[in-house]
């Protein structure tokens, strides 16, 4: 057990991105292609974040010409090359599943002011 615990230590990120859920970030995702890399972002509002140590994940949600797009990311996968915070959503819930039910501006979350 001890082996498991020293192998998820060595891959965990020396430095986790701080963001909260409700916040729109804009991540970098590494994508292969063949043998050709390219960087690409993923933009949306944290929906959820769940698990500890080397399990943890957020999920993103964003429009996409209309259509609810949901990516869940690993937050010390070697393909997030970095998570940017656009701007602070104030929210007072710990997952936003809500969201996927509504349309137009009753999907936006309001922004926190610091």
């Amino acid at each position: 057990m001890d082996a498991l615990k020293t192998i998820a230590q060595a891959s965990l990120k020396a430095e986790k991105p701080k963001f909260a859920v409700g916040d729109t970030v804009r991540v970098s995702v590494n994508i292969r292609e063949g043998d050709r890399e390219r960087i690409q972002m993923f933009e949306g509002t944290v929906i959820a974040k769940r698990g500890s140590g080397i399990a943890e994940t957020f999920t993103v949600r964003r429009l996409s010409y209309g259509v609810g797009v949901e990516r869940v990311f690993p937050i010390n996968s070697p393909n997030v090359v970095d998570v940017k915070v656009i701007r602070n959503g104030r929210v007072r819930r710990s997952k936003l599943y809500y969201l996927r039910g509504r349309v137009g501006k009753a999907a936006k979350v309001k922004e926190q002011i610091k």
